[in-house]
């Protein structure tokens, strides 16, 4: 049986995916399957992929297909996984070699639909551990459901029960995608796990989607509409109402704003703040009345965000 399929997808990476691969075929874990999904890549990585292919046959299996972007890539994988629980690691990033067992044993331990982790971002010149927002397992419903304001929103960072998502897929051509199959994929966890150590290696590129904005950060709003319909479609959206609407509320007038304090184009920022303030004020006009807004710091700020302090927050970002 195999315990974890891990899914690989690999685009233009041949400086980073020796390590990555490296971390992979020397986990602690037995029985994984390491599903490598090139993507259209341009550069040498196949050849690197090629390598590891031919010196651990059984273990890493390789595909290609034409380039469709990550989401497509991850998508692609999934239909050839046959581990009980599945991992996505992107390809400039790598595993603490106990990962994979760490994670695995402690989802056997109270058969835990989901198994997270903390994360070590790599710098050039120094590192730091960032949280999952998950400090104690959760044991039922209730408690998942009181994560979801505050979970780490990245696919990479967990251990996934097959069954749990093998009808949710990733959105593909879009970004933020991991954003929208987190929220996807957690009303249906009865139980998520937590292994409190930074098993996730987190490489910090300037180049990378995460550290790149543009008109595209926008998509945080139209992945959130998505997840309305979403939930609306599929009978969460009332029972997952409070957590969905602060979630939506944070992610427009906190993540994207920050985001798109980038801009060099003043106008494009105040244009872009009065998107947000337009979406929210359509779909969650209430939302002063969520109690997770007076929970936190971060709560007190989403219930006083307007105009005049969007404006404050760019002066303040770009001196």
């Amino acid at each position: 049986m195999i315990k974890v399929s891990v899914i690989v997808p690999v685009y233009n990476v041949e400086k980073y995916i020796d390590i990555c691969l490296k971390s992979l075929v020397n986990q602690t874990l037995n029985d994984i399957e390491i599903i490598v999904v090139n993507d259209g890549t341009k550069d040498n990585s196949q050849r690197i992929i090629d390598r590891y292919v031919k010196k651990y046959p059984k273990l890493v299996k390789s595909y290609i297909k034409e380039n469709g972007g990550l989401s497509s890539a991850r998508n692609y994988g999934l239909k050839y996984a046959k581990g009980e629980y599945i991992a996505f690691v992107d390809s400039d990033d790598y595993l603490s070699i106990y990962a994979l067992e760490k994670m695995y044993n402690h989802a056997k331990v109270n058969d835990f639909d989901i198994v997270t982790c903390d994360l070590e971002y790599i710098y050039d010149n120094y590192t730091k551990t960032v949280s999952s927002n998950i400090d104690k397992d959760l044991l039922d419903e209730n408690q998942v459901k009181k994560a979801m304001i505050n979970i780490y929103p990245a696919a990479c960072n967990k251990i996934y029960k097959k069954d749990l998502i093998k009808k949710i897929k990733f959105k593909e051509k879009i970004w933020y995608e991991d954003v929208e199959f987190i929220y996807r994929v957690l009303p249906y966890a009865k139980k998520i796990g937590t292994v409190k150590e930074n098993l996730y290696k987190y490489l910090q590129r300037e180049n990378a989607i995460t550290s790149t904005f543009n008109d595209k950060i926008f998509d945080y709003i139209s992945n959130f509409n998505g997840l309305i319909k979403y939930y609306k479609e599929n009978s969460l959206y009332d029972k997952y109402y409070s957590e969905l609407e602060f979630s939506y509320v944070r992610y427009l007038y906190a993540t994207m704003i920050k985001g798109m304090t980038h801009f060099s184009d003043y106008k494009k920022y105040k244009e872009g703040v009065e998107l947000a303030i337009n979406n929210v004020k359509k779909n969650f006009p209430n939302y002063r009345k969520n109690k997770y807004f007076y929970k936190s710091i971060k709560g007190i700020y989403l219930l006083l965000f307007n105009k005049n302090m969007a404006n404050i927050i760019y002066r303040i970002k770009t001196k």
